[in-house]
């Protein structure tokens, strides 16, 4: 019996800094049904708030963000950063690196 590998992603955003972020990724917003994110930070730290139960999630290097499909949410920069989504057909391995 083989182990079933871990699924990648069908694809991925640019890589953006605090200064090109999209406005639209600071404001609510959610990915489409069936469509799972994972946001990987790749330097500095972001945080997820998840809406409208305002738990909220420091995502960091190694800590990496997981969005439900239609799961509505946004970000908030915390000062210097460099992150990209990467979005799925299934559940992620958030343990993959990126």
């Amino acid at each position: 019996m083989s182990a079933k590998s871990s699924p990648s992603p069908y694809r991925s955003s640019p890589i953006f800094d605090e200064r090109s972020l999209p406005t639209a990724l600071q404001r609510e917003h959610r990915t489409k049904v069936g469509v799972w994110g994972v946001i990987r930070v790749l330097e500095g730290r972001l945080k997820l708030r998840f809406l409208p139960s305002g738990e909220e999630q420091m995502l960091a290097p190694q800590t990496p963000g997981l969005v439900l499909p239609d799961q509505p949410h946004l970000v908030e920069v915390c000062g210097p950063v460099s992150v990209q989504v990467d979005f799925y057909s299934e559940p992620p391995d958030l343990n993959r690196e990126p």
